[in-house]
């Protein structure tokens, strides 16, 4: 794994707390399409501050280095020709998540102007807004402005009613499998989570593969994110509409019960209760596993990864459900943030409006080949074609953390740990629930754990 956790929240250390979708267009107002509106996007900025010469406004992008070398400026290039009133400066950020959101909150906290639109992690709309770090974009951009997003993704960004990030690019979980022995043994492609453990049970009784189902089962936030594609898919939740732990559910039980079945029926290895993402994919590029969930990178790591030795042999599709059409997974990414302080809202937003545009969403994905959030490029034929992740991305379903409080490092915290110490049978699925649901509320309330 490379340079930013690609599921967001975290990094590649994988430390707690800190933390990756497609129609051709040029960005115009054009409601149609679901751009913003003229009152939102219009160059006539304000110029109090920052103004160069003949009236142009300067803003500063803050944004970490993203994965593909160039990605940034060439968007920044882009949108700087296309609009001479407003000239936008990069602002380079530390590639560590949490070394970043510091950096921003002391500055930001401190009342700085700048920088005025800031990327951010997917998980920090609520810890941001609650501490004035973010602007709320409802009454800056018109309300069809998040029209133009995949479904789930403005949810992901809103906190108490209002949305206070743009999506920009994301990342979700994924079923990868072993195409060449599901065709061996005369198997269809998985579509249930029960058909993918009745499967690897059979694809390792006739010895063609050691592994069945590698997935994240360490305590960290990988953890709270796969257990969160299962409750929710089992019609569960963490917090409830008012806020409180609901994780001592049916659902739950449900979830939880057959996460740790895959570990006793010997379809998961008890290794796995130490498996963040880079063991999981290591596992099964090197053949050793029939089934991998893992985020979207693992398609470019298992075909083009020289020490691969499944290459031409991995096929990909969304998470299978317990019930129903599709599974649910879990948002990652990173999300576009407007300054509060900033003296150039309508500068702001008409640069965020055209980094979540068609141009902007396009460039991402058949460039630079990141997930994009704009569902007019998702459901674009030639970005489809870019990528066989691409043609699935319209077929997700999103579902976001438990990240709607303020305090949800903590809340993320009681939920893997406790659901780990079911996962190695040192208590049981009941007793780890009940005391996840004392945690999460004790978090939840700020008294952290």
């Amino acid at each position: 794994m490379k340079g930013l956790y690609r599921g967001g929240a975290i990094l590649a250390t994988l430390t707690v707390a800190g933390g990756l979708l497609a129609g051709c267009g040029t960005g115009t107002n054009n409601a149609s399409n679901g751009t913003a509106g003229t009152n939102a996007t219009t160059n006539s900025t304000n110029t109090a501050a920052g103004s160069g010469a003949g009236g142009v406004v300067n803003i500063v992008w803050a944004a970490p280095p993203i994965t593909h070398t160039g990605l940034r400026q060439t968007l920044i290039s882009k949108f700087n020709a296309e609009h001479p009133n407003i000239h936008v400066t990069l602002q380079d950020q530390n590639s560590n998540t949490d070394t970043n959101r510091a950096s921003l909150t002391t500055t930001i906290g401190g009342g700085a102007a700048t920088p005025d639109v800031y990327m951010g992690d997917v998980v920090w709309p609520a810890q941001f807004a609650s501490n004035q770090l973010a602007m709320p974009l409802n009454g800056v951009v018109p309300s069809n402005f998040f029209n133009r997003f995949s479904k789930g993704l403005v949810q992901g960004a809103t906190y108490q009613g209002k949305v206070y990030a743009a999506p920009f690019f994301a990342d979700s979980g994924f079923l990868f499998y072993r195409k060449d022995l599901l065709k061996q043994a005369g198997l269809p492609v998985p579509t249930s989570w029960q058909q993918v453990q009745q499967e690897a049970e059979t694809l390792q009784k006739k010895g063609l593969v050691q592994y069945g189902f590698v997935w994240q089962g360490a305590s960290y936030e990988g953890l709270t994110c796969d257990f969160t594609e299962y409750l929710t898919d089992a019609g569960g939740q963490v917090l409830n509409s008012s806020g409180k732990a609901a994780i001592d559910s049916p659902q739950a039980i449900k979830a939880l019960t057959f996460m740790r079945g895959l570990i006793t029926s010997g379809v998961t290895p008890k290794s796995v209760i130490n498996f963040q993402e880079p063991q999981s994919e290591d596992v099964f590029v090197q053949g050793n596993a029939a089934f991998l969930r893992n985020w979207s990178y693992a398609w470019s790591d298992s075909q083009n990864n020289k020490s691969s030795k499944v290459v031409g042999k991995v096929g990909v599709t969304v998470l299978p459900t317990f019930g129903g059409a599709s599974g649910y997974s879990t948002i990652g990414g990173w999300d576009l943030y407007i300054n509060p302080h900033t003296q150039h809202t309508q500068a702001a937003v008409t640069f965020i409006d055209w980094m979540t545009n068609t141009q902007a969403q396009t460039i991402l994905a058949k460039q630079f080949s990141e997930i994009p959030t704009n569902a007019q490029v998702a459901n674009d034929p030639s970005v489809q074609a870019v990528s066989p992740i691409f043609g699935l991305v319209s077929k997700t379903h999103y579902v976001s953390r438990p990240d709607q409080n303020p305090n949800y490092p903590a809340i993320s915290k009681a939920l893997y740990t406790n659901v780990n110490a079911a996962l190695t049978g040192s208590v049981s699925v009941s007793a780890a629930l009940q005391q996840a649901q004392t945690q999460i509320n004790q978090a939840a309330s700020g008294g952290g754990l």
